[in-house]
């Protein structure tokens, strides 16, 4: 079946995260986010993609300098919507939508507890464009202080129980948002396999 072009969403499912900001006046705001990505293997870069215009969000990154990226699972998902709606800049949307922060370790900005994982941000670049006329940004952050839940990783191998995070996904429809979440395989392979040698050139970055 042949789509348009523009229902990527469709078929790729993404990530949902809650992306908290300070305001200039230190009024907290979250939103929730699936447009982000890590940026390659040896960086430790994230890239959130977000409309220019009508973003508190946005703003505030700009005028702050860093955010946090805090992961929910599954049990978080009915704070989506409420952190997406289109609210005045000066309401606090922790007490709007029910949520408790989390104290940051590195920047002043809170992340929100009841995530599985928290990624403390310091904006790096912002790349802004126009597509069709509509105003988007690229915002290019660094992560200086990354943390996840005790009881969900491996401290061994640097693996993760997923089936007990159970982190919260999404796809779309024409109707909206379909919520859900993944499912281990049992299934690994190193990177050195896709190597000629079978070893990982970037293996000595996970040494302590």
């Amino acid at each position: 079946m042949k789509l348009k072009n523009f229902k990527r969403e469709s078929i790729i499912p993404l990530p949902v995260s809650f992306i908290s900001t300070l305001s200039a006046d230190g009024v907290r705001n979250i939103a929730p986010y699936s447009c982000l990505m890590p940026i390659l293997r040896p960086f430790d870069l994230i890239c959130v993609a977000t409309a220019g215009v009508m973003r508190d969000t946005f703003d505030n990154m700009r005028a702050r300098e860093e955010f946090v990226i805090s992961l929910p699972g599954v049990d978080l998902m009915d704070k989506v919507i409420t952190t997406a709606k289109f609210v005045p800049p000066e309401v606090d949307e922790y007490e709007l939508a029910g949520l408790e922060e989390k104290t940051s370790h590195k920047i002043e900005t809170p992340g929100v507890e009841g995530c599985y994982a928290w990624m403390e941000c310091k904006l790096h670049n912002i790349i802004a464009d126009e597509y069709d006329n509509f105003p988007y940004a690229l915002v290019l952050a660094k992560v200086i202080h990354l943390e996840v839940r005790d009881d969900i990783y491996n401290k061994e191998d640097g693996s993760w129980d997923v089936e007990k995070a159970k982190p919260l996904m999404m796809t779309e429809s024409n109707q909206g948002m379909h919520f859900c979440t993944i499912k281990d395989m049992d299934w690994f392979e190193p990177y050195g396999a896709m190597f000629p040698n079978g070893e990982d050139p970037l293996a000595g970055m996970y040494q302590d």
